[in-house]
């Protein structure tokens, strides 16, 4: 048994996203996902998209919008940052950010190569404003969270 990466079409990259990801839905769009397969099934996606926040969409950053891996999969996160990162060095951009909830402790990203470069704010109520009104998503984790670098 050896994990193997895989290409994936978005919507099948969103239906895993969807039916595993533990406190997040799917992102609306990306810029490549890599699936990871043991024994030809989808254990694990990675997907990466330009960056949420508009100060670090400077053109020579992408960010991993979302990590999904079923449970038992030892190193499997890890194998996507890795992926993730060589891709996105190969496409010729800089920098690839992610974000983890203060909660998570954030080994696989620490094996990948990544650095803690900073926290967020916690968001309780999410992006809703008075000025712009939001919905806030089905599931949304509104704690505080971690920032993670690879360059």
């Amino acid at each position: 048994m050896k994990y193997e990466l895989v290409p994936l079409e978005l919507v099948e990259a969103q239906a895993f996203v969807d039916k595993h990801h533990r406190h997040n839905v799917a992102p609306y769009r990306d810029k490549f996902r890599i699936g990871l397969a043991l024994d030809d099934e989808l254990v694990g996606v990675v997907m990466v998209g330009r960056p949420v926040a508009r100060h670090n969409d400077d053109g020579w950053t992408l960010e991993v919008v979302r990590c999904c891996v079923l449970d038992g999969h030892r190193n499997a996160c890890s194998k996507l940052y890795a992926a993730a990162w060589r891709a996105t060095r190969n496409l010729g951009y800089q920098r690839l950010i992610t974000y983890t909830l203060i909660s998570e402790s954030g080994t696989s990203l620490i094996a990948a190569g990544a650095k803690v470069i900073g926290q967020t704010q916690a968001r309780p109520k999410g992006w809703d404003t008075p000025s712009r009104r939001r919905k806030m998503a089905e599931r949304y984790p509104t704690e505080q969270k971690t920032i993670w670098e690879f360059c």
